[in-house]
Protein backbone atom coordinates (compact mmCIF):
# COMPACT_ATOMS: atom_id res chain seq x y z
CA UNK A 1 0.00 0.00 0.00
CA UNK A 2 2.83 2.42 0.86
CA UNK A 3 4.53 1.78 -2.50
CA UNK A 4 1.20 2.39 -4.23
CA UNK A 5 0.70 5.73 -2.50
CA UNK A 6 4.27 6.79 -3.26
CA UNK A 7 3.58 6.04 -6.92
CA UNK A 8 0.38 8.12 -6.80
CA UNK A 9 2.30 11.05 -5.31
CA UNK A 10 5.05 10.73 -7.94
CA UNK A 11 2.57 10.75 -10.82
CA UNK A 12 0.74 13.72 -9.28
CA UNK A 13 3.99 15.69 -8.95
CA UNK A 14 4.66 15.14 -12.65
CA UNK A 15 1.25 16.71 -13.29
CA UNK A 16 1.99 19.65 -11.01
CA UNK A 17 5.30 20.49 -12.72
CA UNK A 18 3.88 20.07 -16.23
CA UNK A 19 0.89 22.29 -15.54
CA UNK A 20 3.05 24.96 -13.88
CA UNK A 21 5.15 25.28 -17.02
CA UNK A 22 2.13 25.24 -19.35
CA UNK A 23 0.25 27.81 -17.27
CA UNK A 24 3.17 30.23 -17.30
CA UNK A 25 3.55 30.06 -21.08
CA UNK A 26 -0.20 30.26 -21.78
CA UNK A 27 -0.80 33.23 -19.49
CA UNK A 28 2.05 35.10 -21.16
CA UNK A 29 0.81 34.32 -24.69
CA UNK A 30 -2.82 34.96 -23.74
CA UNK A 31 -2.06 38.42 -22.36
CA UNK A 32 0.09 39.34 -25.35
CA UNK A 33 -2.55 38.22 -27.88
CA UNK A 34 -5.56 39.39 -25.82
CA UNK A 35 -7.05 35.88 -26.16
CA UNK A 36 -9.58 35.07 -23.45
CA UNK A 37 -9.64 31.44 -24.63
CA UNK A 38 -5.91 30.98 -24.02
CA UNK A 39 -6.13 32.73 -20.64
CA UNK A 40 -9.03 30.44 -19.60
CA UNK A 41 -6.97 27.49 -20.78
CA UNK A 42 -4.12 28.67 -18.55
CA UNK A 43 -6.45 29.04 -15.56
CA UNK A 44 -7.68 25.53 -16.31
CA UNK A 45 -4.09 24.29 -16.01
CA UNK A 46 -3.75 26.05 -12.65
CA UNK A 47 -6.86 24.23 -11.42
CA UNK A 48 -5.24 20.99 -12.59
CA UNK A 49 -2.43 21.76 -10.16
CA UNK A 50 -5.04 21.98 -7.41
CA UNK A 51 -6.42 18.60 -8.54
CA UNK A 52 -2.96 17.05 -8.29
CA UNK A 53 -2.44 18.54 -4.84
CA UNK A 54 -5.80 17.15 -3.69
CA UNK A 55 -4.80 13.74 -5.06
CA UNK A 56 -1.52 13.87 -3.12
CA UNK A 57 -3.37 14.81 0.08
CA UNK A 58 -5.88 11.98 -0.51
CA UNK A 59 -3.06 9.48 -0.99
CA UNK A 60 -1.42 10.71 2.21
CA UNK A 61 -4.55 10.23 4.31
CA UNK A 62 -5.38 6.86 2.75
CA UNK A 63 -1.91 5.67 3.77
CA UNK A 64 -2.64 6.22 7.47
CA UNK A 65 -2.71 3.10 9.59
CA UNK A 66 -6.07 1.87 10.95
CA UNK A 67 -7.02 3.29 14.34
CA UNK A 68 -9.81 2.88 16.88
CA UNK A 69 -12.07 5.38 15.10
CA UNK A 70 -11.34 3.92 11.64
CA UNK A 71 -10.55 0.22 12.14
CA UNK A 72 -10.81 -0.52 8.41
CA UNK A 73 -8.20 2.10 7.53
CA UNK A 74 -8.52 5.39 5.66
CA UNK A 75 -8.61 4.15 2.05
CA UNK A 76 -11.97 5.78 1.35
CA UNK A 77 -10.38 9.22 1.65
CA UNK A 78 -9.33 8.72 -1.99
CA UNK A 79 -12.99 8.72 -2.96
CA UNK A 80 -13.47 12.01 -1.16
CA UNK A 81 -10.54 13.50 -3.07
CA UNK A 82 -12.17 12.24 -6.29
CA UNK A 83 -15.32 14.17 -5.35
CA UNK A 84 -13.26 17.33 -4.82
CA UNK A 85 -11.57 16.88 -8.21
CA UNK A 86 -14.99 16.38 -9.83
CA UNK A 87 -16.22 19.61 -8.24
CA UNK A 88 -13.15 21.40 -9.63
CA UNK A 89 -13.86 20.03 -13.11
CA UNK A 90 -17.47 21.22 -12.87
CA UNK A 91 -16.31 24.64 -11.70
CA UNK A 92 -13.87 24.86 -14.60
CA UNK A 93 -16.57 23.86 -17.06
CA UNK A 94 -19.02 26.46 -15.72
CA UNK A 95 -16.38 29.20 -15.70
CA UNK A 96 -15.31 28.37 -19.25
CA UNK A 97 -18.93 28.31 -20.41
CA UNK A 98 -19.74 31.67 -18.82
CA UNK A 99 -16.63 33.32 -20.29
CA UNK A 100 -17.28 31.78 -23.71
CA UNK A 101 -20.86 33.04 -23.77
CA UNK A 102 -19.70 36.47 -22.64
CA UNK A 103 -17.19 36.60 -25.47
CA UNK A 104 -19.86 35.51 -27.96
CA UNK A 105 -22.10 38.37 -26.81
CA UNK A 106 -19.32 40.94 -26.58
CA UNK A 107 -16.54 39.95 -29.03
CA UNK A 108 -13.04 41.19 -28.33
CA UNK A 109 -10.30 41.80 -30.88
CA UNK A 110 -7.44 39.36 -30.77
CA UNK A 111 -3.87 39.61 -32.03
CA UNK A 112 -2.47 36.13 -32.66
CA UNK A 113 1.21 35.70 -33.43
CA UNK A 114 3.26 32.78 -34.75
CA UNK A 115 4.49 32.13 -31.20
CA UNK A 116 0.86 31.67 -30.17
CA UNK A 117 0.48 28.74 -32.57
CA UNK A 118 3.76 27.18 -31.37
CA UNK A 119 2.88 27.45 -27.67
CA UNK A 120 -0.67 26.15 -28.09
CA UNK A 121 0.52 23.27 -30.29
CA UNK A 122 3.17 22.27 -27.77
CA UNK A 123 0.59 22.47 -24.99
CA UNK A 124 -1.73 20.09 -26.87
CA UNK A 125 1.01 17.48 -27.25
CA UNK A 126 2.11 17.88 -23.62
CA UNK A 127 -1.44 17.56 -22.23
CA UNK A 128 -2.25 14.52 -24.34
CA UNK A 129 0.90 12.75 -23.17
CA UNK A 130 0.28 13.81 -19.58
CA UNK A 131 -3.37 12.76 -19.69
CA UNK A 132 -2.60 9.31 -21.12
CA UNK A 133 0.20 8.80 -18.60
CA UNK A 134 -1.84 9.88 -15.56
CA UNK A 135 -4.96 7.96 -16.61
CA UNK A 136 -2.98 4.77 -17.31
CA UNK A 137 -1.18 5.15 -13.98
CA UNK A 138 -4.51 5.63 -12.23
CA UNK A 139 -5.93 2.42 -13.71
CA UNK A 140 -2.79 0.50 -12.84
CA UNK A 141 -2.74 1.82 -9.26
CA UNK A 142 -6.55 1.58 -8.90
CA UNK A 143 -6.74 5.29 -8.08
CA UNK A 144 -9.97 7.02 -9.12
CA UNK A 145 -8.37 10.36 -8.31
CA UNK A 146 -5.57 9.83 -10.84
CA UNK A 147 -7.99 8.52 -13.45
CA UNK A 148 -10.06 11.67 -12.96
CA UNK A 149 -7.00 13.87 -13.27
CA UNK A 150 -5.95 12.05 -16.43
CA UNK A 151 -9.37 12.54 -18.01
CA UNK A 152 -9.27 16.20 -17.04
CA UNK A 153 -5.89 16.57 -18.76
CA UNK A 154 -7.24 15.02 -21.96
CA UNK A 155 -10.16 17.44 -21.92
CA UNK A 156 -7.64 20.25 -21.48
CA UNK A 157 -5.94 19.02 -24.64
CA UNK A 158 -9.32 19.22 -26.39
CA UNK A 159 -9.73 22.81 -25.21
CA UNK A 160 -6.28 23.70 -26.52
CA UNK A 161 -7.03 21.94 -29.81
CA UNK A 162 -10.21 23.97 -30.22
CA UNK A 163 -8.23 27.12 -29.52
CA UNK A 164 -5.63 26.13 -32.11
CA UNK A 165 -8.33 25.47 -34.71
CA UNK A 166 -9.85 28.87 -33.94
CA UNK A 167 -6.45 30.52 -34.39
CA UNK A 168 -5.87 28.83 -37.76
CA UNK A 169 -9.35 29.80 -38.98
CA UNK A 170 -8.69 33.38 -37.84
CA UNK A 171 -5.43 33.49 -39.81
CA UNK A 172 -7.14 32.07 -42.90
CA UNK A 173 -10.45 33.96 -42.89
CA UNK A 174 -10.31 36.65 -40.23
CA UNK A 175 -13.26 35.05 -38.45
CA UNK A 176 -13.06 34.68 -34.68
CA UNK A 177 -14.87 31.49 -33.61
CA UNK A 178 -12.86 30.50 -30.56
CA UNK A 179 -15.69 31.43 -28.19
CA UNK A 180 -18.15 29.12 -29.92
CA UNK A 181 -15.71 26.22 -29.83
CA UNK A 182 -14.86 26.89 -26.18
CA UNK A 183 -18.58 26.93 -25.28
CA UNK A 184 -19.10 23.52 -26.87
CA UNK A 185 -16.10 22.00 -25.14
CA UNK A 186 -17.23 23.48 -21.81
CA UNK A 187 -20.33 21.29 -22.01
CA UNK A 188 -18.15 18.19 -22.44
CA UNK A 189 -16.08 19.23 -19.43
CA UNK A 190 -19.24 19.59 -17.34
CA UNK A 191 -20.43 16.17 -18.46
CA UNK A 192 -17.10 14.65 -17.41
CA UNK A 193 -17.26 16.30 -13.99
CA UNK A 194 -20.83 15.20 -13.28
CA UNK A 195 -20.05 11.65 -14.38
CA UNK A 196 -16.99 11.51 -12.11
CA UNK A 197 -18.86 12.83 -9.08
CA UNK A 198 -21.73 10.41 -9.67
CA UNK A 199 -19.35 7.45 -9.79
CA UNK A 200 -17.50 8.60 -6.65
CA UNK A 201 -20.71 9.04 -4.65
CA UNK A 202 -21.96 5.68 -5.87
CA UNK A 203 -18.83 4.01 -4.49
CA UNK A 204 -19.07 5.87 -1.17
CA UNK A 205 -22.75 4.93 -0.79
CA UNK A 206 -21.95 1.26 -1.37
CA UNK A 207 -22.63 0.36 -4.98
CA UNK A 208 -23.23 -3.16 -6.22
CA UNK A 209 -19.98 -5.14 -6.53
CA UNK A 210 -18.49 -5.56 -9.98
CA UNK A 211 -20.50 -8.39 -11.56
CA UNK A 212 -17.50 -9.99 -13.23
CA UNK A 213 -15.50 -10.05 -9.99
CA UNK A 214 -18.34 -11.34 -7.80
CA UNK A 215 -19.13 -14.14 -10.25
CA UNK A 216 -15.47 -15.18 -10.41
CA UNK A 217 -15.16 -15.22 -6.62
CA UNK A 218 -18.26 -17.39 -6.16
CA UNK A 219 -17.23 -19.67 -9.01
CA UNK A 220 -13.75 -20.16 -7.50
CA UNK A 221 -15.28 -21.04 -4.15
CA UNK A 222 -17.90 -23.37 -5.67
CA UNK A 223 -15.18 -25.27 -7.54
CA UNK A 224 -13.65 -26.47 -4.27
CA UNK A 225 -14.53 -30.19 -3.77
CA UNK A 226 -16.28 -29.80 -0.42
CA UNK A 227 -18.39 -26.82 -1.50
CA UNK A 228 -21.85 -27.42 -3.01
CA UNK A 229 -22.49 -23.72 -3.73
CA UNK A 230 -21.45 -20.16 -2.80
CA UNK A 231 -24.05 -17.52 -1.91
CA UNK A 232 -24.69 -14.22 -0.13
CA UNK A 233 -21.40 -12.63 -1.21
CA UNK A 234 -21.22 -9.20 0.43
CA UNK A 235 -18.31 -6.91 -0.50
CA UNK A 236 -17.27 -3.68 1.21
CA UNK A 237 -14.84 -1.33 -0.54
CA UNK A 238 -12.46 0.48 1.80
CA UNK A 239 -10.12 1.68 -0.93
CA UNK A 240 -7.79 -0.05 -3.37
CA UNK A 241 -6.38 -3.25 -1.90
CA UNK A 242 -8.85 -3.16 0.99
CA UNK A 243 -11.98 -4.93 -0.21
CA UNK A 244 -13.49 -6.99 2.59
CA UNK A 245 -16.15 -9.61 1.95
CA UNK A 246 -18.23 -12.31 3.58
CA UNK A 247 -19.81 -15.33 1.92
CA UNK A 248 -22.02 -18.32 2.76
CA UNK A 249 -21.35 -21.79 1.41
CA UNK A 250 -23.34 -24.99 1.21
CA UNK A 251 -21.58 -28.11 2.50
CA UNK A 252 -22.51 -31.65 3.37
CA UNK A 253 -24.12 -31.77 6.81
CA UNK A 254 -21.75 -34.53 7.89
CA UNK A 255 -18.62 -32.37 7.75
CA UNK A 256 -17.08 -31.81 11.17
CA UNK A 257 -16.43 -28.41 12.70
CA UNK A 258 -12.68 -28.94 12.17
CA UNK A 259 -13.22 -29.73 8.49
CA UNK A 260 -15.39 -26.65 7.99
CA UNK A 261 -12.79 -24.52 9.78
CA UNK A 262 -10.03 -25.78 7.48
CA UNK A 263 -12.25 -25.24 4.45
CA UNK A 264 -12.98 -21.64 5.51
CA UNK A 265 -9.28 -20.89 5.85
CA UNK A 266 -8.57 -22.42 2.44
CA UNK A 267 -11.27 -20.21 0.92
CA UNK A 268 -9.81 -17.09 2.54
CA UNK A 269 -6.31 -17.88 1.25
CA UNK A 270 -7.52 -18.76 -2.25
CA UNK A 271 -9.67 -15.66 -2.75
CA UNK A 272 -7.02 -13.25 -1.45
CA UNK A 273 -4.33 -14.85 -3.62
CA UNK A 274 -6.46 -14.72 -6.79
CA UNK A 275 -8.43 -11.50 -6.33
CA UNK A 276 -6.83 -9.57 -3.42
CA UNK A 277 -10.21 -9.65 -1.61
CA UNK A 278 -10.22 -10.32 2.13
CA UNK A 279 -12.89 -12.86 3.12
CA UNK A 280 -13.58 -11.89 6.73
CA UNK A 281 -16.10 -14.64 7.43
CA UNK A 282 -17.48 -17.79 5.83
CA UNK A 283 -20.93 -18.91 6.87
CA UNK A 284 -22.21 -22.42 6.21
CA UNK A 285 -25.47 -24.05 5.16
CA UNK A 286 -25.69 -27.79 5.90
CA UNK A 287 -27.48 -29.77 3.19
CA UNK A 288 -28.44 -33.44 3.00
CA UNK A 289 -29.75 -34.14 -0.50
CA UNK A 290 -28.60 -37.76 -0.22
CA UNK A 291 -31.70 -38.34 1.90
CA UNK A 292 -34.55 -39.34 -0.50
CA UNK A 293 -37.21 -37.44 1.48
CA UNK A 294 -35.13 -34.27 1.62
CA UNK A 295 -34.26 -34.58 -2.06
CA UNK A 296 -37.95 -34.90 -2.97
CA UNK A 297 -38.84 -31.84 -0.89
CA UNK A 298 -36.05 -29.90 -2.60
CA UNK A 299 -37.29 -30.84 -6.08
CA UNK A 300 -40.83 -29.73 -5.20
CA UNK A 301 -39.57 -26.43 -3.79
CA UNK A 302 -37.26 -25.83 -6.76
CA UNK A 303 -40.02 -26.54 -9.28
CA UNK A 304 -42.31 -23.96 -7.67
CA UNK A 305 -39.49 -21.38 -7.48
CA UNK A 306 -38.62 -21.93 -11.15
CA UNK A 307 -42.13 -20.83 -12.10
CA UNK A 308 -41.42 -17.40 -10.57
CA UNK A 309 -39.56 -15.22 -13.06
CA UNK A 310 -38.12 -12.81 -10.50
CA UNK A 311 -36.77 -15.38 -8.04
CA UNK A 312 -33.05 -15.14 -8.73
CA UNK A 313 -31.84 -17.85 -6.40
CA UNK A 314 -32.67 -20.41 -3.69
CA UNK A 315 -30.18 -21.56 -1.10
CA UNK A 316 -29.82 -22.55 2.53
CA UNK A 317 -32.29 -25.41 2.05
CA UNK A 318 -32.41 -27.37 5.30
CA UNK A 319 -35.02 -29.81 6.59
CA UNK A 320 -35.66 -31.00 10.13
CA UNK A 321 -37.59 -34.17 9.29
CA UNK A 322 -38.60 -35.01 12.85
CA UNK A 323 -40.05 -31.53 13.51
CA UNK A 324 -41.23 -31.18 9.88
CA UNK A 325 -39.62 -27.75 9.48
CA UNK A 326 -38.09 -26.47 6.24
CA UNK A 327 -35.58 -23.63 6.25
CA UNK A 328 -34.96 -21.75 3.03
CA UNK A 329 -33.49 -18.47 1.73
CA UNK A 330 -35.03 -16.94 -1.39
CA UNK A 331 -33.43 -14.11 -3.41
CA UNK A 332 -35.87 -11.85 -5.25
CA UNK A 333 -34.52 -9.56 -7.95
CA UNK A 334 -34.47 -5.78 -7.44
CA UNK A 335 -36.04 -5.42 -10.89
CA UNK A 336 -39.38 -6.18 -9.25
CA UNK A 337 -41.28 -3.21 -7.82
CA UNK A 338 -43.18 -4.98 -5.00
CA UNK A 339 -40.76 -7.64 -3.78
CA UNK A 340 -42.65 -8.24 -0.54
CA UNK A 341 -45.93 -9.13 -2.25
CA UNK A 342 -44.02 -11.45 -4.62
CA UNK A 343 -42.35 -13.14 -1.64
CA UNK A 344 -45.69 -13.59 0.16
CA UNK A 345 -47.25 -15.17 -2.93
CA UNK A 346 -44.34 -17.63 -3.24
CA UNK A 347 -44.63 -18.56 0.45
CA UNK A 348 -48.36 -19.21 0.16
CA UNK A 349 -47.92 -21.46 -2.87
CA UNK A 350 -45.10 -23.39 -1.23
CA UNK A 351 -47.11 -23.96 1.95
CA UNK A 352 -50.12 -25.06 -0.09
CA UNK A 353 -47.97 -27.64 -1.93
CA UNK A 354 -46.45 -29.01 1.29
CA UNK A 355 -49.10 -28.37 3.99
CA UNK A 356 -47.66 -30.87 6.45
CA UNK A 357 -44.48 -28.79 6.83
CA UNK A 358 -43.76 -25.56 8.64
CA UNK A 359 -41.65 -23.10 6.63
CA UNK A 360 -39.00 -20.66 7.82
CA UNK A 361 -38.30 -18.68 4.65
CA UNK A 362 -35.87 -15.76 4.64
CA UNK A 363 -36.15 -13.13 1.91
CA UNK A 364 -32.58 -12.33 0.92
CA UNK A 365 -31.48 -9.24 -0.99
CA UNK A 366 -30.03 -9.53 -4.47
CA UNK A 367 -26.72 -8.11 -3.27
CA UNK A 368 -24.28 -9.53 -5.83
CA UNK A 369 -24.27 -11.44 -9.11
Amino acid sequence: MKNRNRSIVRVSLVGVLTNLVLSAFKITVGLLSNSIAIIIDAVNNLSDIMSSVVTIIGAHFSNKEPDKEHPMGHGRSEYLSTVIIAILIIYIGLTALVESVRKIIVPEAVDYQATTVIVVSAAIVAKILLGLYVRASGKKLQSNSLVGSGIDALYDAAISTATLVAIIIFFMTGWSIEAYLAAGISLFILRSGFKLIREAFSTILGQRPDSNLSRKIKQSIAEMPEVKGAFDLVMHDYGAGATIASVNIEVDRHLTAAQIDNLSRDIQKLIYKKYKVIISSVGTYAIDLDNPTVEKLWRTTKAIADSYEHIAQLHGFHVELKEKVIYLDVVISFTLADRRAYYDKFCRELKAALPEYTFNITQDSDISD
